[in-house]
């Protein structure tokens, strides 16, 4: 053991044995009673119970233990020991608690206790253990179980650790001597209440002479003023943190510390020129951008924005400025058109200025500057220019055609004159706005003209477009709006606002009012309408109504007689002149019809003659016509159905279960195979000579059911096929013959094979008994695809 180590042991053993009265005390608590070694009595408790005071069992010399043992033995921890043992090996000592076993172990004969392995105070700063002494034979115990506590003992071993590495901190520029800018924190794990292994000391080790820490807070300020963040933005600082309060010997940490400026509003903004100049062409639409100005500043983000307004120009209204809040750019546009002819260049005054201004500037002076913007318009080949913007004409609806109703009149705008005329103009209008073509303009000089005729009542505005572009250039156009209006002639004569049909009764009185009627005219004269009524001149000598007009376009019609008779005539045609009064006047005669009907004493209409109450119900003649038309075609489908419903189809000439004369019988004889030349041939079905003179029909019974039929000899043909003449033959005699063929007109479907085929079989039923006498020579000589063959049964004995 080391010189440390034993310099430990004695101190422990002192404090063990001699102790500090709290330890007295707190080792008189545990007492055993009814054991060898107890004291006599002391007294009696409040019950009369006799006490007794019993002496300690146990003793142990050791309660702390240093951390992180460096030695090669186990490190001894302390001793147990028994009153009840004698020396004898009768007693034995058990530990358990935290630890026990693994990293406390005790020798059951001695009670000593050793530590197995290094300890860590930072881990687990003590642990708590039971120790007890047992009878060795009968394992009873002889000492009540007794509570001990093994502190670890801390050493320096731990160094200062920051909560963060880096730190990241901001503060603004330019700012006094002591602005707080961080607080860094380092924790050592070491005992704070042992020592000064825990008590940590801060310093800079980097970023002087900028900034300064609190050597007991770690709090970081700034050490020198008028930081400009233009001129240095981020600092780098490095921060110490040492235990041992800083003394010689003690552990330390470090942490970096990144310090931004930020920026404030210290800096004006500059322009770099002080005379910007830009070309624009005259044709630059209204809107558009002309060029872009930008001043300079030295901050950023906020404190860098700007705003720009012209100050002074000797073109009022032409341009403006708008700031550009991405870029902090000015962007001049144009407000109004320019013209190259009337003014080529054009001077502004601009000034800029921050938007956003620190009061702790101000005495840097004012943060604002100013630039001259020159402009000069650039000559282009523009279109024609029309006089006024759009035109209204007036024609009116009875013009002649040909004639002139307007002019438009386009200048050139390249030319230096004031608004001369345009001798290289060409004018045309937009078909697309006079699909009808009534209108006509001449190429020369824009007169326009009627090219139809006009219908006010029909179209009373006319909207076209008319086109001005240069000869030399056809590109070159402007269009302007061409409003023609259509003025009213008196061309059209009055009319009955609508179909008028009146009643008169039988016992109608005179001067009865028996209809109002008035009328319409599609003219529009300057006064407005004013129509005159009255009874046509060959009416009025023997009229049975009268009109009156009452000044107020409208009209009555009224009874000239006290009563009138159905039976006498039942309907009556006035007929009424209706005047414009006009200059010429024009008129129209239109007729009304009354018909007579029968009322009661009031008025009242109780019978009519049949076209009057027609007329009454409202249902005109193409109405009834119309009616009827619908009725007969209804009629027309109802019988055409009921035709068709009684059409009946005819029944079949059999009507039986047994009728299956769709099923096919099939033969399955065997045909010779695609060699087979002697097969049958459907050629000798198709001869003339072999049909039937006497055949019978298929669809009706037989007088006899079982008749001797005689067929005639078929002469032979001219191909080989007779076999398959003689096996047709005797399947038709079979079938004629046996009385459980199918129906008559039912198809039989034979098959046959032929008398042989050129290559044989070459089947194995009919194969001899024995290989030798067959001689399978012959199939070397069919080519190719029997080679195999030949090879197999062609060779000799030997080879097989």
């Amino acid at each position: 053991m080391d010189r440390r180590g034993v310099c430990a042991l004695m101190v422990l053993w002192a404090m063990a044995h001699l102790g500090s009265p709290a330890d007295g005390s707190r080792s008189l608590r545990r007492t055993t009673g009814g054991r060898k070694g107890s004291l006599g009595l002391t007294g009696h408790d409040a019950n009369g119970v006799p006490l007794r005071r019993s002496k300690r069992g146990w003793m142990w010399n050791q309660f702390f233990l240093m951390e992180e043992y460096t030695g090669t033995d186990m490190q001894y921890v302390g001793k147990l020991h028994s009153d009840s043992d004698r020396g004898d090996g009768s007693v034995k000592y058990v530990l358990t608690g935290e630890g026990a076993g693994t990293l406390f172990k005790i020798d059951e004969n001695s009670g000593d206790i050793h530590a197995t392995k290094r300890l860590d105070r930072e881990e687990k700063a003590f642990y708590i253990l039971h120790a007890k002494a047992v009878n060795r034979q009968t394992n009873e115990a002889l000492e009540g179980e007794s509570e001990f506590i093994i502190k670890i003992h801390d050493i320096n071993d731990n160094e200062p650790r920051f909560t963060r590495d880096p730190y990241i901190a901001h503060v603004p520029e330019m700012s006094d001597i002591g602005t707080s800018v961080i607080q860094v924190t380092a924790i050592d794990a070491d005992d704070a209440t042992y020592g000064n292994s825990a008590k940590v000391v801060y310093s800079i080790l980097q970023g002087q002479p900028y900034f300064s820490v609190d050597p007991e807070t770690g709090l970081i300020k700034t050490a020198l003023s008028g930081m400009d963040r233009e001129v240095k933005e981020k600092y780098l600082v490095v921060i110490q943190a040492k235990d041992m309060a800083g003394q010689m010997g003690g552990l330390s940490g470090t942490a970096t510390v990144s310090i931004t400026l930020a920026d404030v509003n210290d800096n004006p903004p500059r322009f770099t020129k002080t005379l910007y100049e830009f070309r624009v062409p005259e044709s630059r639409e209204l809107g558009s951008s002309v060029g872009a100005i930008r001043a300079m500043d030295a901050d950023i983000g906020q404190n860098a924005e700007m705003d720009y307004r012209i100050i002074g120009s000797d073109g009022p209204g032409m341009f403006d400025i708008i700031s550009n809040r991405s870029t902090q750019e000015g962007v001049i546009v144009l407000r109004k058109p320019l013209d190259f002819e009337k003014k080529r260049q054009y001077s502004l005054r601009v000034q800029v200025e921050n938007v956003h201004i620190n009061p702790r500037s101000y005495k840097m002076g004012p943060f604002r500057d100013e630039a001259s913007v020159r402009i000069t318009v650039e000559d282009v080949d523009e279109p024609p220019a029309f006089e006024r913007p759009s035109y209204v004409m007036e024609v009116r609806e009875d013009a002649d055609r040909n004639v002139i109703i307007g002019t438009v009149s386009a200048s050139d705008p390249d030319d230096k004159q004031a608004n001369p005329p345009c001798v290289r103009c060409r004018y045309t209008i937009d078909r697309r706005t006079d699909m009808d073509r009534l209108f006509d303009i001449h190429a020369g000089n824009g007169s326009v003209y009627v090219l139809r005729d006009l219908d006010r009542e029909e179209n009373a505005w006319h909207n076209i477009s008319v086109i001005a572009s240069e000869f030399d250039n056809p590109r070159l156009i402007s269009r302007v709006p061409v409003y023609i209006r259509v003025l009213d002639v008196n061309d059209n004569a009055p009319t009955f606002a609508t179909n008028y049909e009146a009643f008169v009764c039988e016992n109608a009185k005179a001067n009865q009012r028996i209809q109002t009627v008035s009328a319409t005219d599609p003219d529009e004269p300057i006064g407005g309408h004013r129509f005159i009524f009255s009874l046509a001149p060959e009416a009025a000598g023997k009229a049975n109504f009268s009109v009156r007009d009452n000044k107020d376009n409208t009209a009555w019609i009224l009874t000239r007689r006290s009563s009138y008779s159905s039976l006498q005539r039942s309907v009556y045609h006035v007929p009424v002149v209706i005047s414009d009064g006009e200059l010429p006047a024009l008129s129209s005669t239109n007729t009304l019809t009354i018909r007579v009907c029968t009322c009661d004493r009031e008025g009242n209409m109780k019978l009519c003659n049949p076209e009057a109450l027609t007329a009454k119900a409202g249902l005109s003649t193409g109405a009834l016509v119309a009616i009827l038309l619908c009725v007969m075609i209804l009629l027309m489908i109802v019988v055409l159905f009921a035709a068709l419903r009684r059409q009946r189809k005819k029944e079949p000439l059999i009507i039986s279960k047994e009728d299956v004369r769709d099923n096919v019988v099939s033969y399955n004889d065997e045909g010779g195979g695609e060699e087979d030349t002697q097969a049958f041939d459907i050629g000798t079905l198709r001869n003339p000579e072999a049909i039937e003179d006497s055949k019978q029909r298929r669809d009706i019974v037989p007088e006899t059911f079982y008749p001797q039929v005689r067929r005639p000899v078929l002469p032979p043909s001219r191909d080989n096929n007779g076999d398959v003449r003689v096996f047709i033959t005797q399947k038709l005699q079979d079938n004629d013959s046996d009385p459980t063929a199918p129906p008559y007109d039912s198809l039989a479907t034979y098959a046959y094979e032929g008398n042989g085929s050129v290559a044989e079989s070459l089947s194995s039923l009919e194969s001899v008994t024995t290989e030798g006498d067959q001689d399978y020579n012959y199939l070397s000589e069919w080519g190719p695809r029997f080679k195999k063959l030949a090879d197999m049964y062609g060779g000799d004995d030997s080879d097989s």
